[in-house]
């Protein structure tokens, strides 16, 4: 028999939202942890009084990649195995692990996601395409939220975008969504420079960063381990410049520097927003629109927004340029970048934060 904790659905959701996202593994996994809540009462207590709202935390996420994490190191035999597919008691497996490993799924829970997903780089770099048709000019990257900075190297991946190619056609790291709609443009872009900001940066060089950010990936989905793996070799010959720092005030410093002539400054974000509070986002739209404001056409910025909507009904590819202020949807995409459904992008006038 199992308790019913109040708020435990959250797992539930989660489960069918992977289910979607084509990965029943994974659903399975979350559907038995939240009937197995009871063998693990802090964790159960984590979710139950979770303050603030449990999706935009994306609890279920942390719980998956904490079991994730489990079983890859092996610890528990019923749940490696039900890992490697050697059984289908995913109940039995689960209750045990959460019994053993509570404190530690309740740890890893406390600590935000750590997707570092790089075939989300797919979108950015489609998105930089429009902004290199726009102005014609190479750029100067900066990302908030960085985590362990992987898209910071977007420019050493390749890319088949809707039959365009793209970035470094030798990268080990191929990113080659689902295209849906007419292509981007196929515009040479050119990265001069590549910095971002995050509270608690990954180092990639570090053997226990490396397995979190493993953890994190579904487990029955090997090609986006395999890119990873990829793009974290890569990381080791161009270490991302990720900076420790709060994002705000480092996107303010980095906005009032001086940009030099010919150069497109980009900000750019993926799934950050939801980690947001509603006054911090305010404040980031402030101090970019105000970037915007002092742009000119020999020193233009952009934003690339790759975000849920408010409603987490999808995900928008947003581009904003400055100094005109034009907002356009770009396209519909996938979480993890998987498919992308470019549109023609409707013009619209930039509305100022209030």
């Amino acid at each position: 028999m199992t308790a019913h904790f109040e708020g435990s659905n959250e797992l539930s959701r989660q489960a069918s939202i992977a289910r979607t996202l084509g990965s029943p593994f994974v659903a399975a996994v979350l559907e038995a942890g939240e009937r197995q809540l009871a063998s693990a009462p802090r964790t159960a207590t984590l979710i139950q009084s979770w303050p603030g709202d449990r999706a935009a935390a994306a609890l279920g996420m942390r719980f998956n990649a904490a079991i994730h994490a489990l079983a890859r190191r092996g610890r528990h035999h019923a749940l490696s195995s039900l890992y490697r597919h050697q059984h289908h008691d995913f109940d039995g497996a689960l209750a045990a692990a959460m019994a053993a490993e509570d404190e530690f799924i309740a740890t890893w829970m406390r600590h935000p996601p750590q997707t570092n997903e790089v075939c989300r780089a797919g979108a950015i770099m489609a998105a930089l395409a429009v902004a290199q048709d726009t102005f014609g000019l190479p750029f100067e990257l900066l990302e908030l939220g960085s985590s362990a900075g992987l898209n910071l190297n977007l420019a050493h991946y390749g890319y088949h975008l809707g039959g365009v190619a793209a970035g470094a056609p030798d990268s080990p790291v191929r990113i080659d969504p689902e295209w849906h709609g007419p292509p981007p443009p196929a515009s040479g872009v050119q990265v001069l420079a590549a910095r971002g900001v995050d509270l608690s940066p990954l180092d990639t060089s570090d053997e226990a960063t490396r397995e979190r950010l493993l953890s994190f990936v579904f487990a029955d989905q090997p090609s986006r381990a395999e890119r990873l793996r990829a793009a974290l070799t890569i990381a080791r010959r161009h270490p991302p410049r990720v900076d420790r720092a709060n994002a705000l005030t480092w996107l303010t410093e980095r906005l009032n520097e001086p940009q030099p002539s010919g150069r497109c400054r980009a900000v750019f974000h993926s799934m950050l927003l939801q980690y947001l509070t509603v006054d911090e986002r305010l404040a980031v739209e402030r101090t970019v629109v105000a970037a915007g404001e002092r742009a000119d056409i020999e020193r233009p910025l952009v934003r690339i927004s790759f975000e849920w909507t408010e409603a987490r009904e999808e995900v928008q590819l947003r581009l904003t340029c400055w100094p005109s202020g034009e907002s356009r949807l770009l396209a519909i995409c996938h979480p993890y970048g998987a498919w992308i459904d470019w549109r023609l992008g409707r013009s619209e006038p930039l509305q100022p934060a209030a």
